[in-house]
């Protein structure tokens, strides 16, 4: 793979000074300094210490990725937006985003590999950017190659992608909108997060959408990006997730956590413009919204 860098940034100075402002990660500019990534600079060799003018032309050639211990899985993906860069797709509940103990050959990752191999893709690593729970259902982001993967870590690190969700939680919420800010923290040993004081900053702003006699419908935005956020942060509010055995949420009306990553927003450092993925509700939670709250049009129950 050849990524094609133009000096428009009237910039006289180190290639590396350029590459940064360029957004390019420091892991990608230790590889060049490792030589595992070819620099080029007018189509001739060269290194970080070259010196830049403006309209100069740089290229980054990157080897393709391969990982022979992650075993490719022919199972179908539904992908709701691609490009050269970028693979969304609309993860079921119940599947597993990356490998673990419990599952190595089957999760989406697999998935995508497969996938991947069948379009006689060159780089055979998928590099995922936002990680669902096993049991939540909606929008996954994965980048092609580790370029892409390295270009979109400030806006993580930041907590810039726009991520909202749909959820039903047990009760009645009285304040229609809110922000939940309470640390999280991991309890040593279990799969459980728990509120602490000695926990990390998480934050998470809601919406209420519809109300019923024994529920509510909420778009939550996550404004940082914890491990069972929003499950933890509802839950601790006294209003657990529908279906969410792990936090205490009832189980009549569906058997996973009712949660469901309706959409993401976010820069796309390549085209310089912004990208929103949408993903479909899956027919468990279209059957507990048209229960619980009546909803015909249960597409456009949460427009995001």
């Amino acid at each position: 793979m050849e990524y094609l860098l133009v000096n428009d940034l009237n910039f006289h100075g180190l290639i590396k000074k350029f590459l940064l402002a360029k957004k390019i990660s420091q892991r990608t500019i230790s590889q060049i300094r490792r030589g595992e990534t070819i620099l080029l600079l007018n189509d001739r060799a060269s290194d970080l210490k070259q010196s830049i003018k403006p309209n100069d032309k740089v290229i980054l050639r990157f080897q393709p990725e391969n990982n022979p211990q992650l075993e490719p899985n022919y199972q179908p993906i539904e992908i709701l937006y691609e490009d050269a860069n970028w693979l969304a797709i609309n993860k079921p509940a119940g599947l597993s985003s990356v490998p673990g103990p419990s599952d190595r050959t089957t999760t989406l990752v697999n998935r995508v590999k497969g996938y991947l191999i069948n379009r006689q893709a060159t780089d055979l690593v998928p590099h995922v950017i936002t990680r669902l729970d096993r049991f939540t259902s909606g929008v996954v982001l994965l980048a092609k190659h580790h370029l892409a993967q390295s270009m979109i870590e400030p806006q993580v690190e930041s907590h810039l992608l726009d991520k909202c969700y749909l959820a039903v939680v047990d009760g009645q919420l009285k304040t229609q909108h809110g922000l939940i800010d309470l640390p999280i923290k991991r309890v040593p040993g279990q799969a459980k997060r728990i509120i602490d004081q000695q926990g990390q900053i998480s934050q998470t702003e809601y919406w209420v959408q519809k109300t019923a006699a024994d529920q509510t419908l909420v778009k939550a935005k996550l404004l940082t990006g914890r491990n069972h956020q929003i499950r933890v942060h509802f839950s601790h509010l006294g209003y657990p997730l529908v279906g969410d055995q792990l936090y205490g949420g009832s189980q009549k009306l569906i058997q996973r956590q009712a949660l469901h990553a309706r959409q993401l927003i976010f820069f796309d450092p390549f085209s310089g413009k912004k990208i929103k993925v949408v993903a479909p509700l899956p027919l468990d939670l279209q059957q507990l919204l048209g229960q619980a709250f009546g909803y015909d049009d249960l597409q456009n129950a949460f427009s995001g």
